[in-house]
């Protein structure tokens, strides 16, 4: 049967109205079923890449191997993120969950493969654990001898393979750093003590890697409460699986363990589940006292938020949270509590090689110019967020202030950008998710490409892809405020 063209009818004044809207076809009954499978299958070679990622190899002895591996992980997550988007939501609900199980799991499927951050984390809590501040002594100190064993201090005759070197004593250890002490903040160092505490003896990496699998999945939950809470219960499972199933998450929060993950989900709290207040204060201030990075969130927590009242609430709840944490190591190590941080803050990305900071305005000014300029930039931004932010949507700014600060200072840790991907998940804006990849493929194919300025590349395809986002987003913005605009005038005429 042909359909015929409904005529506009006449109002009494003469105007015509528009037809009724065309009655749409319902979607096939397989149709939901197909997609859903189709999802499931992605997710499935997703985590099967994974595993046998992390089965080639680290990367000193397989880069090649691991990013190709890498790569191909990161296809399987596109293709699954967008199918996901036309799965109905109480099935979408399910398989966000599922597949962020999986590929946490998978991540557990070998020892760390490209940091060993994770045996200095295990180091402290042991340290802790036998009533010593970690901030007292160096690893290889005499003072803490009775500590070691053969997994982070190996005899001599075993002292080969990844992670492992030599101190000038003689010691071969497999933390890195072992002659200074530690770098991390206290809420940091209670959970490695909380691992510590719970896992039983022997258990090497494992426990925190679970702990790490734990707090990913615990962020996939938080996201998807927050996202439903803001009123688009719709979408909140596909922006959940920004984080839940992107390769970064399985690798560097759950295979390396990074101490970043507590941070993003004490910011996914902070931003989602509180208001402008104390609460999101005292909850970013935890996020901080994790990890330094953080901090650059303050600037959306505080988005549109010109009252001197409201601001000082948060900030002041945020140094409170910090200073308690501190106060039990303080009375321990006093000034000590610093350890290696203001070292590690100074050596940093001025490391000799291709790696450097701010590697984008190096292009364009001359060395002594682009730090300053870097800092001008990043000020500016957060003083935009700051006064011009949604207040509704305070990780809206939070992302723009952290992911430039990225692009700016051009780190090669991949697992910096950990937050990154979480506030895309709250966000949308999936376009910064180049970031992460620009931070991972300088991670591991600079030892491939000797000679090539591969950070100024990685970041600069990042930086052209964010901003290709922008505009097209302006742009369809545009689109829809004229839309509105014409819809307007039409109805007072």
């Amino acid at each position: 049967m042909t359909e015929t063209a409904t005529p506009h009818r006449q109002d009494p004044g003469g105007s015509a109205t528009p037809p009724p809207p065309r009655p749409t076809a319902p979607a096939g009954p397989h149709r939901p079923r197909i997609r859903v499978a189709v999802t499931v299958l992605l997710l499935t070679a997703l985590t099967a890449v994974v595993v046998d990622t992390l089965h080639a190899g680290d990367n000193h002895s397989a880069p090649g191997r691991l990013l190709g591996g890498y790569a191909v992980a990161w296809a399987l997550f596109a293709a699954a993120a967008w199918t996901i988007r036309a799965v109905p939501v109480r099935a979408a609900t399910v398989l966000v969950l599922a597949g962020s199980a999986a590929v946490a799991l998978a991540g557990l499927a070998a020892q760390p493969r490209t940091s060993n951050d994770m045996y200095r984390y295990a180091w402290d809590g042991r340290v802790q654990a036998a009533g010593i501040s970690p901030y007292a002594h160096p690893p290889a100190a005499p003072e803490l001898a009775r500590l070691r064993d053969d997994w982070l201090f190996p005899t001599q005759e075993a002292c080969e393979g990844w992670g492992l070197t030599h101190t000038g004593g003689g010691l071969c250890v497999r933390i890195n750093r072992p002659t200074v002490p530690t770098i991390y903040p206290p809420v940091a160092e209670g959970w490695y003590f909380a691992v510590h505490v719970l896992s039983p003896p022997d258990s090497r990496h494992k426990p925190l890697q679970i702990g790490g699998a734990a707090l990913s999945f615990g962020t996939t939950l938080a996201l998807l409460r927050v996202l439903r809470r803001r009123g688009d219960p719709e979408r909140a499972p596909a922006r959940a699986a920004l984080w839940a199933w992107c390769p970064a998450v399985a690798l560097e929060a759950v295979n390396n363990a990074h101490i970043d993950t507590l941070g993003v989900l004490f910011v996914v709290l902070s931003l989602g589940t509180a208001t402008a207040g104390s609460r999101r204060g005292g909850l970013l201030g935890a996020a901080i006292a994790v990890k330094l990075l953080p901090v650059l969130v303050l600037p959306g927590a505080l988005s549109g938020q010109r009252g001197p009242a409201r601001v000082l609430r948060v900030v002041a709840a945020a140094v409170a949270a910090v200073a308690l944490a501190y106060v039990p190591y303080v009375a321990a190590s006093g000034a000590g509590v610093l350890g290696y941080l203001p070292g590690y803050l100074h050596e940093e990305g001025y490391e000799p090689g291709h790696v450097r900071r701010f590697a984008l305005l190096r292009l364009l000014l001359p060395d002594t110019a682009a730090g300053v300029t870097a800092a001008v930039l990043l000020v500016l931004t957060a003083l935009y967020v700051w006064w011009r932010g949604d207040p509704a949507r305070p990780w809206h700014g939070a992302l723009l202030v952290t992911g430039t600060a990225l692009l700016l200072f051009s780190p090669s840790y991949p697992w910096y950008s950990l937050l990154v991907v979480a506030l895309v998940a709250m966000d949308g804006r999936w376009e910064w998710l180049t970031v992460t990849l620009a931070g991972t493929v300088l991670y591991l194919a600079g030892r491939l490409l000797p000679g090539f300025p591969l950070q100024a590349w990685a970041y600069g395809i990042a930086a052209v892809v964010i901003g290709t986002g922008a505009c097209l987003r302006s742009g369809r913005a545009r689109q829809a405020l004229l839309g509105i605009d014409r819809r307007s005038d039409e109805e007072r005429t």
